[in-house]
């Protein structure tokens, strides 16, 4: 081996670079080498074997090596090996902008075989967008042999060969494969930490883990395929498990000496969580309603179509010391757990009640009972806007999280005769004692997400999309002062505080970065980086970048956008534009992998503009209040206006080129656009609505997210918003080649919505497509028919941006004519 270092000293080197492929036959410059290993014949005992075939040294070509990553072979130069027989190999990437095709040949070699990609290849390959491997395993027999590999491609921009060291542009595969956290938790004293993570593995399969780590350090001190979380009030951890005899068990395990203690028994099926003082266990148990024949059977109300309708959820207690459960709660109105009080004395449950002839149709009420005595004073009665509730530190108030219109209105600030956007969450107090509410976030723009009352410094820490991004924010109860963490990343995503220390835990991605996971010393205001999850998968990958960009709208409005380039951006080339948006009450946020993943399309040669319009939350009351009761109108003009405008200032973007996508009310918002402007050079549908009455009627959530999107309106009233603003009965004015895609499994926006515009479409002649997606729900999840989902996504954007209609063409072959 030193002696083959030696030879080889001279040809090595590295590059950062990829080099450009020109048209016709191209000689790969330099390749990774591992080898050459010696390897020796095995002892003949026979001339054949059990299926009569005799010996042959090329059954070693089948034998992958190890890379060891050190060694670079430059071509033309020799490879050679003293030994009688060695094998080596060499390699290379090559990245694919599009879906191309290419031929590879390989000379110089006496014995070889050629792998694209981990499987073995003839050498014509079909390469779809992103970085491929390709491999040349060769048998030397003490020769000095010359290699030289050549591709061959009729598209100029296709494809890069890039040089050992080149970082690889971002895939699909890098989205949907990896690790992410699910969870986290820290010990009352801050100590110690514990992560929850699920790693989803190419073809699909996930696993789980839980790990723990010192806060301080950093250090991992255990990782368990088993759940885990701290034992209250101690650093000891507590989990579930299965005995012999089949029970559930709740075990205690000892962070002094690793003993472990069985705690309780659980029911089967009951969630549970165990109060501060660790003397009991609060019991969530499912209790099935009535079953009716399964042939013939009757639908009570809208909502009974759903899976568990039926069903209630009561609370019940365990005591641990004499294992007898009580049940707490009682009767028809379905109950959820929302918190246990400090001192373990009381529970904060919300029940749920139905009204179909008002809205809101369903109404919730907030109740603490004393665990003791069993009797419940209800603190919000009857109240259809509130989400979620927690107790104060010392028990006397709690936060509620809820809508600009919960606790009578008390948050509300958008202007009269607007109504506020459901979705736009915001946070208050409530005094137990005198039932004085405390609006905290009224005048504060960014909308809530997630929260935590501090017990160490008594401050409520509270995450909110602020425009695209997530932010971190602390807000003293007392005053009403909110103030943002310096937290150095676009998405807080999950929190967790420690009972007895100012240490927070939380965990983020940015625009163009992973999950990563942080201390936040809430004293200093201080983070610490923890964890980096996906630092190795991402270290080999270059990403182009994201950059901010907003605009003042023609109604006076500045429309927050933000634009991604191509890995290999050259500012001097013009480049086909992906539209990006959703354009109802959500913005559309800066997370990393996402189902539409921008930094993905962008190194397939596509700037990626994603557009906030009016009518998404983190702006504003009044902003997020104009997603109600316009089904469409102003966030149109605002998704045209930024488009134009885009194009208009950034030389780079062809104006001509331009395609959009949306999901969902995205999807409604594709096919609305098409009915409004001709600017889109193509446009794709996901799960849209096309008819806002036959959804609100036939989509398991139609009619309640009607309520948010159409307030205090219904078809029979407002004919101007549920069908004047419908694309089906304005499907003559669309010219756009539209592509539908949907799942036939999805009860949120049913798959008629597609159906029926695609039907329209084709009666009118216009240029359109229908995929389908099977057994999937609104979401496709499935790991292979999403790459399926994808590649259709890529292909129609192909065809109509970048003048290729092969990747189609291969995917959908004609079957009528």
């Amino acid at each position: 081996m030193c002696s083959m270092k030696k030879i080889l000293s001279s040809f090595l080197f590295l590059t950062a670079f990829g080099t450009p492929v020109l048209a016709g036959d191209h000689i790969v410059g330099s390749f990774r080498l591992n080898g050459p290993v010696a390897l020796s014949r095995p002892f003949m005992l026979d001339s054949v074997d059990v299926r009569g075939h005799a010996f042959s040294d090329d059954a070693y070509l089948s034998r992958p090596l190890r890379e060891s990553g050190t060694l670079t072979l430059v071509s033309g130069q020799k490879l050679r090996s003293d030994k009688a027989l060695a094998l080596a190999s060499l390699s290379f990437d090559m990245e694919a902008t599009m879906y191309t095709k290419a031929k590879l040949t390989v000379a110089g070699l006496k014995s070889s075989k050629l792998f694209v990609d981990g499987a073995e290849s003839d050498g014509d390959l079909t390469l779809e967008p992103g970085t491929h491997r390709v491999e040349v395993r060769a048998l030397l027999r003490g020769e000095a042999a010359k290699p030289k590999v050549t591709v061959t491609t009729d598209n100029d921009a296709a494809l890069n060969i890039l040089e050992p060291g080149a970082k690889r542009v971002y895939a699909l595969k890098d989205v949907l494969v990896g690790k992410r956290y699910s969870g986290l938790s820290l010990s009352p004293d801050g100590r110690y930490a514990i992560t929850g993570c699920y790693d989803t593995h190419d073809g699909g399969r996930v696993v789980w883990s839980w790990t723990l780590r010192e806060v301080a350090t950093g250090k991992v001190l255990r990782v368990s395929d088993k759940s885990m979380r701290f034992y209250p009030g101690t650093d000891d951890l507590l989990g579930e498990r299965v005995a012999d005899n089949g029970n559930r068990q709740l075990v205690r395990t000892s962070m002094a000496d690793g003993s472990e203690t069985v705690v309780a028994n659980l029911p089967s099926g009951d969630g549970w969580e165990m109060t501060p003082d660790g003397k009991a266990v609060i019991l969530s148990h499912v209790n099935k309603g009535p079953v009716e024949d399964k042939d013939v059977f009757q639908v009570v109300e809208p909502d009974d179509r759903q899976p568990g309708w039926r069903d209630r959820t009561s609370l019940s207690l365990l005591d641990i010391q004499t294992g007898v459960v009580q049940p707490l709660t009682f009767g028809f109105r379905n109950v959820s757990l929302l918190d246990i009080s400090p001192d373990s004395k009381r529970v904060l449950f919300i029940t749920t009640s139905r009204r179909l002839t008002a809205r809101p149709t369903t109404l919730f009420s907030i109740w603490s009972m004393d665990l003791e005595t069993l009797k419940a004073e209800c603190l919000v009665k009857d109240d259809g806007f509130v989400a979620s509730a927690k107790f104060s530190p010392d028990g006397k108030r709690i936060a509620i999280m809820g809508s600009p219109e919960c606790l009578a209105g008390v948050g509300k600030n958008v202007p009269e005769g607007s109504v506020p956007n459901m979705y736009d969450y915001q946070l208050y107090t409530l005094d137990i004692a005198t039932g004085k509410v405390k609006a905290l976030t009224r005048d504060f723009n960014p909308s809530v997400n997630t929260y935590e009352w501090s017990r160490a410094d008594g401050n409520i820490w509270f995450t909110a999309y602020d425009r695209d991004y997530c932010h971190l924010y602390r807000c003293d109860p007392a005053t009403g002062s909110i103030a943002q963490a310096r937290e150095p990343e676009d998405m807080v995503n999950q929190i967790a505080v420690a009972d007895k220390s100012r240490t927070l835990l939380w965990q983020g991605q940015g625009a163009s970065n992973s999950d990563r996971l942080y201390s936040l010393d809430t004293a200093t205001g201080k983070s610490t980086l923890l964890e980096d999850l996906n630092a190795d998968k991402m270290k080999d990958v270059r990403l182009g970048s994201c950059e901010p960009w907003s605009f003042v709208s023609s109604r006076g409005d500045t429309i927050s956008c933000r634009y991604y380039l191509p890995p290999r951006f050259d500012s001097k080339k013009r480049y086909p534009v992906i539209v990006n948006y959703y354009g109802g009450c959500s913005p559309t946020s800066r997370a990393f992998e996402s189902r539409y993943p921008q930094h993905v399309y962008a190194a397939a040669g596509y700037v990626v503009l994603v557009v906030n319009p009016s009518g998404a939350v983190g702006f504003g009351q009044e902003f997020a209040s104009r997603h109600v009761n316009t089904a469409g109108k102003g966030v149109a003009d605002d998704i045209i206006e930024a488009t134009k405008t885009f194009c208009r200032d950034h030389a780079f973007a062809d104006s001509s080129k331009v395609g959009c996508i949306g999901a969902s009310y995205g999807g409604f918002m594709t096919q609305y656009l098409q009915t409004r402007t001709d600017i889109f050079a193509c446009a794709i549908s996901h799960a849209g609505i096309s008819d806002h009455t036959s959804y609100w009627g036939e989509g398991y959530w139609g009619y309640s997210y009607s309520e948010v999107s159409m307030a205090n309106s219904y078809p029979w009233t407002r004919k101007d918003l549920y069908v004047d603003q419908s694309p089906l009965f304005n499907a003559e004015k669309i010219h756009t080649p539209l592509l539908f895609l949907h799942g036939n499994a999805d009860h949120n926006v049913p798959i008629g919505e597609s159906i029926q515009m695609f039907t329209a479409l084709k009666l009118l002649g216009r240029p359109t497509a229908f995929v389908v997606v099977d057994g999937q729900d609104h979401h496709v999840l499935d790991f292979g028919k999403r790459v399926k989902w994808h590649n259709t996504i890529m292909a129609w954007f192909q065809r109509y941006l970048k003048g290729d209609d092969s990747w189609w063409k291969a995917i959908y072959k004609p079957v009528m004519r």
